[in-house]
């Protein structure tokens, strides 16, 4: 089969028709943005204490000490799940006793939340939390809600590339793209936490079939050139882009129910879409449908004011492909030096995707306006998308990621000596860790592309980024912890990413070396022996003839 590219040259790499698919696709993945962070304040826990019910017989003095304080961050504050035991504070508020003065608070038996809880409403006027009362005993299915949306996303990532491949990408684009919006609006009439949580792992689902389909569509579609730019600049900062939006909605929309309809709807706006988004004509040439792969070009030449020539793809001279040699997973296991390369990989993406997604769940438990540090956590990724881009360009990949994930980690284990007071000052580690962290996440495709030979590349990419969703999934118990301690969760993940950028050191260098086209081409980890190697073979590794610098 003649090559797609060289064959399609005469429409240019940056008309208006690969103007227009660049802007399309990155600007369907807006919804993405917002979608996947939702839960930052669908399931936002403000503050709470036990109820006590207005017919209770206390006086004033018992109502205000009816419930024991706790110290947090140098201040006296409510406790959030115990109060004094009713009937015995009732009874001392009979015989007229004041509590401190006559009455030792500490020495009084005290008991659960029997009449529920009082939630504050400085932040959120409601959220699934105080709807069905996620605190105390239940405050485990909040962080578990998150992580099913991510057992969503994981199984989504796993079959979004099967149904595109047997479907088609536009077709599975935009039904994945009516999954996200549909089960969205659906979660808005949810009646207990077990139906939205359902949905919600059903929008996970959605969510990043939309994103991996319309990643493959504009990769298949536009030029060489472009592709890089599409895949870092484009998809990543317009995702950012809708992360933002995310915090301006709810800021002005506090009720739960009423946020989420003003989040699924932009998701209808994208439906006109259909009418501008073409099929990929490569899959449609892998299906042997090349009269509609014509058409696509022939619209696409007229756009961009070319002449094409009368027959694009010739069926005749357009044979099938040569049936490629089946590789299975344990070929990312075959030896002990691609076994090495491959666990690294994975320790790699899971344990960034767990800084990644930690630092951005947490951004309503940084001390200041939640809402302000959402949109500071998602405008840094901007420029963290930027820099990626600039670095892997031309410096070495496994010195720039473990450069930017030293920094990441660095910054986040600061957080801890950081004076009580200083909360500005917090705030701007975390952001500086963020972005560490999200140009490293930027950069891993490329470079494990880079890595692993045509054979397995697809499979090793899906592999690393399905290790991904793993940390994902394992994030949320990371924000969970905070709750103890308001450090801990930093210190894990500094720990963690620190510890990740060590062992990126020890990867094959990729930069400015020729992509690998089977298992044996594969270079060495660095600081393991496998053998003996002679001086020609290591000169030949440090010396290719040919530079390929991305994929």
């Amino acid at each position: 089969m003649r090559d797609y590219d060289e064959v399609t040259a005469f429409l240019g790499e940056w008309g208006p028709f690969q103007r227009l698919i660049f802007f399309l696709l990155s600007a369907s993945i807006i919804p993405n943005g917002f979608n996947g962070m939702s839960v930052v304040f669908l399931a936002g826990t403000p503050e709470h204490r036990c109820r006590v019910p207005d017919t209770a017989n206390l006086s004033s003095a018992w109502r205000n000490h009816s419930v024991p304080v706790r110290l947090q961050d140098g201040r006296e504050v409510p406790q959030s799940c115990r109060r004094y035991r009713l009937a015995t504070i009732v009874n001392f508020s009979a015989l007229g006793l004041e509590p401190g003065r006559d009455v030792d608070l500490e020495q009084l038996e005290q008991e659960g939340c029997l009449d529920g809880w009082e939630f504050s409403q400085d932040i959120y006027q409601s959220t699934i939390v105080t709807e069905w009362s996620l605190v105390c005993e239940e405050d485990w299915k909040t962080p578990l809600t998150t992580s099913l949306f991510f057992v969503g996303v994981l199984l989504g990532s796993f079959v979004s590339g099967q149904l595109s491949d047997r479907f088609g990408r536009k077709t599975i684009l935009f039904a994945t793209m009516a999954v996200q919006t549909g089960f969205s609006f659906l979660q808005i009439f949810s009646i207990n936490w077990e139906m939205f949580t359902v949905l919600f792992v059903i929008v996970g689902m959605g969510q990043i079939s939309n994103y991996v389909v319309a990643f493959i569509l504009g990769t298949e579609i536009l030029g060489k050139s472009v592709r890089i730019i599409f895949s870092t600049l484009g998809v990543c900062t317009f995702f950012a882009f809708g992360y933002m939006l995310l915090p301006l909605f709810a800021y002005f929309i506090r009720d739960w129910r009423m946020l989420l309809l003003a989040l699924t709807l932009p998701g209808v706006l994208c439906v006109p879409l259909w009418w501008f988004i073409p099929e990929s004509p490569r899959w449609l040439i892998s299906q042997r449908r090349f009269k509609e792969a014509e058409d696509i070009i022939q619209k696409a030449a007229k756009i961009n004011n070319i002449t094409a020539p009368v027959v694009v793809f010739d069926p005749v001279e357009e044979q099938l492909p040569l049936k490629q040699q089946k590789v299975f997973i344990l070929d990312l296991f075959r030896t002990r030096n691609i076994a090495t390369i491959t666990i690294m990989s994975l320790l790699l993406w899971m344990l960034t995707s767990v800084g990644y997604f930690a630092l951005s769940l947490n951004t309503p438990n940084l001390h200041g306006d939640p809402y302000l540090n959402c949109f500071f956590s998602a405008l840094i990724e901007v420029p963290a998308y930027i820099a990626a881009w600039l670095l892997l360009r031309t410096l070495p990949r496994r010195y720039v990621i473990a450069g930017v994930l030293f920094f990441g980690g660095s910054v986040l284990l600061l957080i801890q000596l950081v004076p009580a007071g200083y909360n500005f000052l917090s705030i701007g580690l975390a952001m500086l860790g963020k972005f560490g962290i999200t140009s490293a996440f930027a950069m891993l495709y490329v470079f494990t592309a880079e890595l692993y030979p045509t054979l397995v590349r697809n499979m090793a990419v899906g592999v690393a980024s399905m290790a991904s969703r793993v940390g994902s999934i394992i994030a949320p118990y990371f924000v969970y912890l905070g709750a103890y301690n308001r450090v801990l969760p930093y210190i894990l993940m500094g720990s963690l990413t620190v510890l990740i950028g060590i062992i990126t050191l020890f990867f094959p260098e990729s930069f400015g070396r020729t992509l690998p086209e089977t298992l044996k081409q594969m270079q060495k980890v660095k600081g393991f022996r496998y053998g003996k190697k002679t001086k020609g073979s290591m000169e030949k590794e440090e010396n290719p003839k040919v530079i390929i610098t991305s994929f």
